[in-house]
């Protein structure tokens, strides 16, 4: 159980304990700073602590923002700090420093002395701002600050956290307290600030009222995020029926796994309740979601006597690309800074300038959010059209929305890119480098062309994987399938894969660079698939796609979650972008003319594949020590 340490004089009253232990503290007083500091080292090595000044006024949720939080190491508000076991001995550190120099008085114990968690010789805390009489937690995580040890101070807003330093102070404090509804303002918070029209204006007003219903029952948001994995599940399984009342119940079972989406992150938001976990199953889950659910229209439209698998694994292709670009650009710019011209730094572009300028009009803020697409529209455009119309008319609608939200985002993304000078990081460069996928067949390339690879142009990297992914997706568009020139192609695209990583991506424009093998790969597959007209072999390739898709996107979680790509023998296993398209299309030109031996030949390939990245992607989430996050899930 964490430990809350009561430090300052007390005062008669005072609800601040019932809070504490409402929070699932045990609650500790102590007569000084000295009595806290021993406390402080003696306690469960294991468990978070935190300092709370007794004379606290404010509202219960600035307490639980402050302390309850499991995603920073330290945190604070005016009055109240907490560290979990990994920020302990920075601020045992601390709080000896603060509570009086070691010896100085004979009950202080020695810095050296300390017994309990992150008792290891500490070094002296640097000197604060903070005056002596302020609260030990203020001064506590002042010295935390000044000794390069974060602390995470939440936005309040309307919430009060403060320590009055006398009984008018306090009247006011909580009479401030009393003006503003703590419950409210909890409410508030669990909805994303920045979200789409649909899910803002027609899920999240009262999507937050089922999330505190959950909270109440003490349901967790991963238990939340199951039941929207099982509810669209289910709405795949309707729309397999292929009749008009198993589209209805597709629809609106459909709609209601977005609801149950959308409340398992305010669930999280508004009981603090984040995870690595968490963050990972409400990713993941949405996109096994979505693309289940495309499935389930491809075999609902199938009993009809309409085949649209093409067109259900031309939507994966289009919306997995899509989140490609958003993913490798964010990395690519997260952490850029602009570069100068004639001494002076360029802040801004064109494009930027227009785009704050067009956020300045209200109603094209959000136009601009709609026309992406994102996944509440989108959803929402699913739902009603599967409703409505047929399976074909649905895929239609989503390519031509989808295509058009790419077409918008990336010219913009685009433009920036070339407008704005940037430094890009070598953290960056890793990352579009991770994304890229390459396996040993490429990185043995790369290796032989590194040095020369240098000498080339800076737009070598797009070039020669936009080239190498073009010759071999027009070559399963046209040339004959059971003859050399798709292996040719195929042969090729190793070749430019490997130079187009020679040298870092850190290009203008060598965050396209992952995208161009994205959609090369996928488009090889579905192309190659479609034309085969072997009966199974299209539903075949939408499986192997799928758990390709799967490695890509649990590389970029990985990536933002700050624990690195996956293991590079997963990697070469895996075959590498480069490695499985020539596999499927030397497969094709073995096999096409062989009845069902192709589309076999397909879903082993992508068992094999599914395998072995979900066994190693289990492995890792369920025991990864990434920072605990939740994801607010993408734009796209």
């Amino acid at each position: 159980m964490p430990t809350a340490i009561l430090t300052g004089p007390a005062v008669p009253g005072s609800p601040l304990e019932g809070h504490l232990r409402a929070l699932g503290f045990d609650v500790h007083t102590v007569s000084d700073d000295v009595a806290a500091a021993r406390l402080l080292a003696s306690a469960p090595a294991a468990d978070r602590v935190a300092l709370v000044d007794s004379r606290f006024v404010g509202h219960v949720h600035a307490l639980r923002l402050a302390l309850t939080d499991p995603r920073f190491p330290a945190a604070a508000v005016p009055g109240a700090l907490t560290a979990q076991p990994g920020a302990r001995a920075a601020l045992v550190r601390a709080v000896t420093a603060v509570a009086g120099a070691p010896g100085a008085d004979a009950g202080t114990p020695a810095a050296g002395e300390l017994s309990g968690p992150g008792a290891a010789v500490p070094r002296p805390a640097s000197a604060t701002a903070v005056a002596a009489g302020e609260p030990l937690a203020d001064r506590a995580a002042a010295a935390l600050d000044a000794d390069g040890d974060a602390v995470q101070r939440p936005e309040l807003g309307s919430l009060v956290a403060a320590v009055p330093a006398d009984p008018g102070a306090r009247q006011r404090a909580e009479a401030a307290v009393a003006a503003v509804d703590d419950e409210a303002v909890r409410l508030r918070s669990a909805v994303k600030a920045r979200d789409g029209f649909f899910t803002t204006f027609c899920v999240s007003p009262y999507s937050r009222y089922l999330a505190r219903w959950c909270a109440r029952r003490g349901l967790t948001p991963n238990q939340v995020t199951t039941a929207s994995l099982l509810t669209a599940l289910i709405a795949a399984a309707c729309a397999a029926t292929g009749t008009r009342g198993g589209y209805v119940a597709a629809g609106v079972l459909l709609l209601f796994s977005f609801v149950l989406d959308c409340t398992d992150g305010q669930l999280a938001r508004y009981s603090l309740q984040y995870s690595t976990m968490g963050a990972w199953l409400d990713a993941t889950f949405d996109r096994a979601k979505e693309y289940a659910y495309y499935a389930g229209l491809a075999l609902g439209a199938a009993r009809g006597g309409d085949d649209v698998w093409a067109l259900a694994l031309g939507a994966m292709v289009l919306q997995t690309c899509r989140h490609v670009v958003d993913f490798s650009f964010n990395e690519a710019n997260a952490d850029a800074t602009a570069a100068t011209a004639t001494g002076k730094t360029v802040v801004g572009t064109p494009t930027a300038a227009l785009s704050s300028r067009l956020d300045s009009v209200g109603w094209t803020v959000w136009a601009r959010r709609m026309i992406v697409l994102p996944i509440g529209e989108r959803w929402a455009m699913i739902a009603v059209l599967t409703a409505l119309t047929t399976p074909r008319i649905v895929f239609y609608a989503l390519l031509i929305g989808c295509a058009f939200a790419a077409c918008y985002t990336t010219a913009g993304r685009v433009l920036r890119s070339v407008t704005r000078r940037a430094n890009r990081t070598e953290r960056a460069a890793r990352a579009l480098a991770d994304l890229t996928d390459s396996g040993p067949a490429a990185e043995g390339v790369a290796a032989l062309l590194r040095r020369p690879a240098r000498r080339l142009p800076g737009l070598l990297p797009f070039a020669a994987a936009f080239a190498g992914g073009a010759a071999v997706v027009a070559t399963a568009a046209f040339a004959p399938l059971d003859g050399p020139w798709p292996v040719v192609a195929a042969l090729v695209y190793v070749l430019t894969s490997g130079l187009a990583v020679a040298r870092p991506l850190s290009g203008a424009l060598d965050w396209l660079v992952p995208p161009v093998f994205r959609a090369a790969e996928y488009g090889t597959v579905l192309l190659l698939a479609a034309r085969s007209e072997v009966n199974g072999a299209l539903p075949a390739a939408f499986g192997l796609v799928a758990a390709v898709a799967y490695h890509h996107y649990d590389t970029v979680y990985r990536i933002r979650g700050g624990t690195g790509a996956p293991p590079r023998w997963l990697v070469r296993t895996a075959g590498g972008h480069e490695g499985r398209t020539l596999v499927v299309t030397a497969l094709a030109a073995v096999l096409v003319t062989r009845d069902t031996a192709f589309p076999l030949a397909l879903t082993v390939l992508a068992v094999a594949v599914a395998l072995v990245v979900l066994t190693e992607s289990i492995r890792f989430w369920v025991s990864s020590g990434a920072p605990a996050v939740h994801d607010e899930g993408e734009a796209a």
